[in-house]
């Protein structure tokens, strides 16, 4: 039986994992609480940080790890490297998911998986240096490892548009802003691809073809809900943490080429304007 543990089973792995239940997959997934949220799902929860993850990766043919890194680096190798290496002669996948933030700013430019790693921020050079250590470990033992860098993601529960409805959505605007971003149902087509192509050592994009500014996704959410745009702020005068700070020192446009022409892959919501259509559709129909 093909078994998918995923490591910090949030968003994006729940996607998948949607999939590819139906298909007669086993899954088993960490969760720091609870677990009947995963039991509901058709997922087996095993508590992780506590729970050593040897037995579940003995059992698993495929491992998705989602956990982003912290002040010490990767925690999930920090804590699983030894049973990582001794399960990757059996494991058939492995997939790391990253962020497009390690390829730092470019003014807007474009950017795609040669163009050399200048992260600008903390999270930026924290996810290089993940990338790295994953790369380091699967070196030696034949880890059958994948790194997707992630566009910003948006999907059900996602989306602008309580904010707008509630009046506390803005438009940011900074001059020559532009944000790449990617539907978390087309994330699960790109692992599912990957999975059913195993290529190890490889490194997708994973984007939509419409990189864009901020305030163009705002506003055509707007338009969706029949509201006017909310009010424009510029950006030297907008009051945010620095989290959000963040995400505004760098502009680039991520080409996602390679995910078409490796693993043939057609995009369910190739710009924000499909993507946010269905997610409120999905959202009416409830």
């Amino acid at each position: 039986m093909k078994t998918l543990l995923t490591i910090g089973h949030g968003y994006t792995a729940a996607a998948l994992t949607r999939r590819l239940l139906p298909q007669g997959w086993r899954v088993i997934g960490t969760t720091r609480g609870h677990p009947e949220n995963l039991i509901s799902a058709g997922i087996e929860p095993v508590l992780w940080p506590g729970t050593p993850l040897a037995s579940a990766l003995a059992e698993a043919t495929h491992v998705l790890s989602s956990v982003p890194p912290g002040p010490e680096g990767d925690p999930v190798l920090a804590a699983e490297a030894k049973a990582l290496a001794e399960a990757g002669p059996h494991l058939e996948w492995v997939g790391y998911l990253s962020t497009t933030g390690v390829y730092g700013d470019h003014g807007g430019g474009w950017v795609d998986e040669t163009t050399p790693l200048t992260p600008g921020t903390s999270r930026g050079r924290a996810r290089a240096d993940a990338e790295a250590a994953w790369f380091k470990l699967a070196m030696r033992p034949g880890l059958p490892l994948h790194v997707f860098r992630l566009a910003g993601i948006y999907g059900p529960g996602r989306a602008p548009f309580e904010a707008i409805r509630n009046g506390s959505a803005r438009r940011i605007i900074k001059p020559g802003q532009m944000f790449s971003r990617i539907h978390v149902d087309d994330i699960a087509t790109v692992l599912a691809a990957s999975i059913a192509q195993p290529d190890p050592g490889a490194v997708y994009n994973v984007c939509d073809d419409l990189p864009s500014p901020p305030e163009d996704v705002i506003t055509y959410a707007a338009k969706l809900l029949g509201l006017p745009p909310p009010p424009a702020v510029p950006f030297a005068e907008a009051e945010l943490g620095p989290m959000a700070r963040s995400f505004y020192a760098e502009s680039k446009q991520v080409r996602n080429d390679w995910v078409k022409t490796a693993l043939g892959v057609q995009l369910a919501y190739p710009t924000y304007r499909e993507g946010l259509a269905a997610v409120l559709k999905a959202e009416s129909s409830r």
